[in-house]
């Protein structure tokens, strides 16, 4: 095809950004809006707000030549979609998705994943089923600096990992988005399922399966008992210490930090303030060199570049792997209720 028409549903702060991204791929033309809010459907983004970036909201979006929709069934059903793009709250992924692939459209989805594991398991089941490609927004195992770590990781460039502790603390986004539905645990799961899970999916995406984790959290900013501060032990055989933390409890003044260091048999890996770096144990620094762009730009580009040339997309997963790292989220959560180690059942 010559370029690829695509249906966003959801223009909130992934929509947004998205829509962005989408609109300055040549490859790509977005054919169709959906969302519940009159003024994003004129598109008026003022009210839109994120904890990473520094996009200016103020400025509507050019809609023109894009069919709008209060439903975002009604889009899936457009004959002038192909790639159907969902940016919606948590508790709406699981059933736009399986609409998606029954129109036979392909489909991308922000993440996490769904709510919950019953939800998952529906989605395996109609994934399986899926005539085109289906692939979600884990978008940092396409983060350029995620990318090489776990691309040279997987080559043995650094050895065995011994150690790895990752870093996602953001400031609170609370009264910032639709409904304040980020606050609500129930909907949203919390800065557990909706922020933190970037780090479990990554952990488990570059080193494998944990067996069991071990959680500790707390409630902060947010309502019904979503967990808004989070640290995690992810216990492998071999005895690798692996610790994901993450956090949106902190004052909206507080800057956002995703940071890692990986500590292996031959170097230790790092993001952190002193930027991108490799210290090797024979005393070099390095600082790799990778594209100065974000893990949105790379997975949507990729998609979309998939769909045109009838490739599948498998470079950064499949959904297998998105499927355990959920599980071993959704572990966590139990983790934290219990207040002990819980064993994982894949």
């Amino acid at each position: 095809m010559e370029k690829v028409r695509i249906g966003l549903i959801g223009l909130g702060f992934m929509g947004s950004t998205h829509f962005g991204i989408h609109k300055a791929n040549p490859d790509a033309v977005i054919t169709a809006l959906a969302d519940v809010d009159e003024k994003k459907r004129r598109g008026d983004i003022s009210s839109v707000a994120g904890n990473i970036g520094n996009a200016d909201n103020s400025k509507p979006l050019d809609l023109t030549g894009i069919k709008v929709y209060e439903s975002g069934f009604d889009l899936i059903n457009d004959p002038n979609v192909d790639m159907v793009d969902i940016c919606v709250p948590t508790p709406y992924h699981a059933d736009l998705v399986k609409a998606a692939i029954a129109a036979k459209k392909y489909v991308f989805s922000e993440k996490p994943l769904c709510r919950n594991l019953e939800e998952a398991s529906e989605l395996a089941k109609a994934v399986k089923s899926a005539e085109k490609y289906v692939n979600f927004g884990l978008c940092v195992r396409a983060w350029p600096e995620y990318d090489y770590l776990k691309t040279e990781y997987k080559k043995g460039s650094f050895g065995k990992v011994l150690s790895a502790t990752f870093r996602r603390l953001s400031p609170s986004i609370a009264g910032k988005h639709w409904e304040d539905w980020f606050m609500d645990g129930k909907r949203s799961g919390g800065a557990l399922l909706d922020m933190h899970t970037h780090d479990t999916d990554f952990i488990v995406y570059m080193l494998g399966r944990p067996n069991a984790v071990t959680s500790i959290g707390r409630s902060i900013v947010s309502r019904e008992n979503g967990i808004d501060h989070v640290i995690t032990f992810y216990h492998y055989d071999d005895g690798t210490v692996v610790e994901a933390e993450g956090c949106w409890g902190a004052p909206s003044t507080t800057p956002f930090e995703m940071t890692f260091q990986v500590i292996c048999e031959k170097a230790t890996i790092r993001l952190m303030a002193e930027g991108f770096k490799i210290y090797w144990n024979d005393g070099r620094i390095e600082s790799p060199s990778v594209e100065a762009t974000t893990g949105w730009h790379v997975e949507l580009k990729y998609f979309v570049d998939c769909i045109k040339n009838n490739t599948v997309p498998d470079r950064f997963q499949t959904f297998d792997s998105i499927l355990d790292a959920f599980k071993v989220t959704a572990a966590e959560q139990t983790a934290v209720e219990k207040g002990k180690r819980v064993e994982i059942a894949y």
